[in-house]
């Protein structure tokens, strides 16, 4: 056994699971944070959503200035007036939509499964991932390490 290798079949320390932990339960953990994995692209979609949104919102002055340019004034008008700086929803700006998903939603199913994990687990993290990943390397096959 090489010094970066751990024994046969354990993760490295940081990912061991506490004394007394069930497979049920890291089960279950493992599924939180896949969970939360999820809410984290979903919240890039939504930042995808907002960069989007204020870069057709900005094309729009192309749009309106090439419109004049041809003598279409009516519709440069009413591009103007009824889409520029418009509210993708009532009241609401996209960066408005963005900080409420943050502070609301985004935040709490964060703090729940930081706390799930903190209480149940005692804060370690990937600890399904961490088992997977021993059952799937190969001990001493180079790239197969345990640990950097």
């Amino acid at each position: 056994m090489t010094e970066r290798e751990e024994p046969a079949g354990l993760p490295d320390p940081d990912h061991r699971r506490p004394e007394g932990l069930d497979d049920v339960t890291v089960d279950a953990l493992g599924r939180l944070s896949k969970a939360l994995e999820t809410i984290h692209r979903v919240r890039g979609h939504l930042y995808s959503f907002h960069q989007l949104t204020g870069t057709a919102d900005f094309e729009l002055d192309s749009a309106v200035r090439l419109l004049r340019q041809a003598g279409h004034d009516k519709w440069a008008d009413r591009i103007e007036r009824e889409l520029i700086g418009r509210n993708v929803i009532p009241g609401r700006w996209t960066f408005q939509i963005v900080e409420e998903y943050d502070d609301g939603y985004y935040a709490a199913f964060q703090e729940l499964e930081r706390q799930a994990r903190t209480e149940l687990a005692g804060g370690r993290r990937h600890l399904y991932e961490a088992e997977l990943k021993q059952q799937r390397r190969t001990p001493g096959q180079p790239g197969h390490e345990t640990t950097p």
